[in-house]
């Protein structure tokens, strides 16, 4: 984790305090479960919840590591050394230590996807409000970069907020896939303790017990997990990408907000560089380097192995912690985006009608002209925009073999830019419902 790009609400559930803490929780309830099979004495169960005030000493906890050379070992000693070893001996009864990493990993995770949720909420927000308020700016329509024909900066946003709204069902789904938590023992068979513990504590920790496990929960989960993840970054690096391109000098269509006091460039006064959309996309490339090492893990051999630990302790931070900074910073990006309507309409009038070739195309060939003959006409008197800066409106109109098709009342209504929003409301019907 980059603290600059950190927020304290999702790094604040990476501490190793909250780990300990969570895997307090999961020793504690166990010990309730156990004590209600009789197991284990009641008073011994009782007395383990004496540390619930407790703030764990990490640095104590990394010390006794350092000699026991096992992390789950070293949290249970110092434990110990609040509830009192006699009273903590039942403490971790027929569990085994990835009954604790395990399902604290999850719980961890389910908090991270709450905190996603609400990231996205707040974005779909943002661009729900820009698309309405931008429904009917036309601008030109671009594939290949090139120049195609009118769409409206309201369908922009409004895709976006279909593609992110696609995201955050991912989200909610990874997310009940992710809530399963196992305290199931020594390669999973509860030979050492009752499937009843795990009911329990799962229940506690708002989690399902996992169908069946070996000694760790199948990572094929947490695959899904990041995986998810990763197509959100990508989503977040797709709108990036739009905007970028509509900063840039020669477009100018919309541009981030740049504060007062704000500076471009250390060398050239002038600029106003589209820095938060180059840090998204650089931080969607972080997100979705975490995906591959996530399904390598899934790869355990036999009923367990720790390939897959160093890799979590790396991964699980990091992409939920640069998602979370990623999706607010988009968040006020698109709320804050200047948008330049006016430069809309002049790049999409640069070329003097251009766009309008394929209304023009379609009309031949209901006039009855074949289409190969039709799009030669058109592109005969387009390329001489393209190369001559004529008029293409002027060119068709002086162009024999068009008005022998069409009369110049219909060449002329072929420019009429209404046509290509006529759908707009329909689309935002499909993406947003009747609201």
């Amino acid at each position: 984790m980059i603290p600059r790009y950190a927020r304290p609400e999702m790094t604040a559930i990476w501490d190793p305090a909250t780990k300990f803490r969570i895997w307090y929780e999961i020793e504690a309830h166990a010990c309730d479960a156990q004590a209600a099979l009789g197991v284990i004495p009641k008073e011994n169960a009782e007395a383990v919840w004496k540390a619930k005030d407790v703030v764990f000493d990490v640095d104590r906890i990394d010390e006794i590591e350092a000699v026991t050379k096992h992390d789950v070992i070293a949290f249970l000693t110092h434990l110990a050394e609040h509830v009192g070893s006699d009273q903590a001996r039942f403490v971790h009864q027929g569990m085994t230590s990835s009954d604790v990493l395990d399902t604290c990993l999850n719980v961890q995770l389910m908090r991270a996807a709450d905190l996603l949720i609400a990231d996205m909420d707040k974005l779909l927000a943002a661009l729900k409000r820009r698309a309405f308020e931008h429904k009917d700016t036309v601008r030109i329509g671009r594939s290949h970069g090139i120049h195609a024909e009118p769409t409206t900066m309201g369908l922009t946003f409004a895709r976006f907020y279909a593609e992110m709204e696609r995201g955050k069902r991912r989200l909610l789904a990874a997310r009940e896939e992710i809530a399963t938590g196992a305290i199931s023992g020594a390669v999973g068979t509860f030979a050492n303790i009752d499937p009843s513990v795990e009911e329990h504590v799962c229940k506690q920790m708002g989690l399902v017990p996992e169908t069946i496990s070996t000694q760790v929960i199948p990572r094929d989960r947490h695959a899904m997990f990041f995986a998810t993840l990763g197509v959100i970054a990508s989503s977040i690096e797709n709108v990036a990408i739009e905007i970028r391109h509509m900063q840039r000098t020669e477009v100018l269509e919309a541009e981030e907000f740049f504060s007062k006091g704000q500076k471009g460039s250390s060398a050239m006064p002038h600029k106003r560089n589209p820095v938060l959309t180059e840090n998204l996309t650089g931080l969607a490339r972080l997100v979705r380097m975490t995906v591959v090492p996530a399904m390598e893990n899934v790869a355990l051999w036999h009923e367990r192995d720790i390939s897959h630990s160093s890799v979590e302790r790396g991964i699980a931070p990091d992409a939920t912690v640069t998602l979370d900074f990623a999706l607010n910073r988009l968040a006020g990006v698109i709320d804050k985006l200047v948008i330049y309507p006016e430069n809309m309409l002049a790049n999409m009038n640069k070329f003097k009608g251009l766009v309008m070739s394929q209304r023009v195309l379609l009309a031949l060939t209901q006039a009855g002209v074949s289409r190969e003959d039709a799009y030669r006409l058109v592109q005969r008197n387009a390329m001489k925009v393209w190369e001559q800066g004529k008029d293409f409106k002027e060119e068709l109109l002086a162009d024999a073999e068009v008005t022998a098709a069409l009369s110049p009342a219909e060449i002329e209504e072929k420019f009429d830019l209404g046509y290509h929003t006529k759908h707009v409301d329909t689309l935002f019907k499909r993406v947003f419902g009747e609201s």
